[in-house]
């Protein structure tokens, strides 16, 4: 198989990872996390096997995710703190060389559970981005022993659209429709969004950052009508 430049995939692949990733240069300082390095040989892998069996269709080529909000570590190129209430990231990546995070070190808000766990018990750490802010997702392996009582009763469930759920014995869960509920707001939002004008001239630096408010401040509100629904949907 042989690509539109004369070039064979291997060859073409080559190229082009390393034309915009930094870790295949040995001048880079720059540590990469193994997951990410993981994720972008198994997908490589994955469309050398595709092209060698012949697979009809699209054989799977590795796209370039430009906009990543999320990258995970294994148990190693993080650090918590001896308390538990901050972490610290040592791939010397930092969160934002702008900011005072420049570092890599984070303080950790919110219940303070991690105490219970042991720190070799933690397999994966994930740092995610989202419109309100960090979070630290932390995997634990624990091994989980929970005996049920069997009962004799059997109950089934069909979710729909105008009834959240209905049982087999004719109760009914009305649907929050919480979309619906927040839709004017999400409109408000749009429309401030779609107002803001792209600054592109190196004058006009104040309007591409009320640009971004207003495209954050309609995040936020996706992001609540999100966690609603997950809310009503664990409760």
């Amino acid at each position: 198989m042989q690509s539109l430049m004369g070039e064979t995939p291997k060859t073409a692949l080559h190229r082009y990872y390393k034309s915009f990733n930094p870790f295949t240069h040995s001048q880079s300082p720059i540590k990469a996390p193994l997951l990410i390095r993981f994720h972008l040989r198994s997908s490589i892998s994955r469309f050398f096997e595709n092209c060698k069996k012949k697979v009809p269709g699209k054989k799977g080529y590795p796209r370039f995710h430009k906009h990543c909000r999320s990258v995970e570590y294994k148990q190693s190129g993080w650090k918590l703190s001896p308390d538990n209430k901050s972490i610290t990231f040592s791939d010397k990546k930092g969160i934002d060389l702008r900011s005072r995070y420049a570092n890599g070190k984070l303080k950790l808000k919110g219940t303070w559970d991690l105490w219970r766990f042991d720190k070799k018990q933690i397999k994966r750490v994930r740092i995610v981005k989202r419109a309100d802010g960090y979070y630290v997702q932390f995997c634990i392996s624990v091994d989980v022993n929970e005996q049920l009582n069997p009962v004799d009763a059997t109950i089934g469930l069909d979710v729909g659209l105008k009834e959240f759920y209905t049982d087999s014995r004719g109760n009914t869960e009305p649907n929050p429709r919480f979309y619906r509920a927040g839709e004017k707001r999400l409109k408000f939002y749009q429309r401030r969004v779609s107002r803001k004008k792209k600054g592109k001239a190196v004058g006009h630096a104040s309007r591409t950052t009320n640009r971004k408010k207003a495209v954050n401040r309609l995040g936020r509100q996706h992001l609540k009508i999100s966690r609603q629904r997950v809310g009503e949907a664990c409760a």
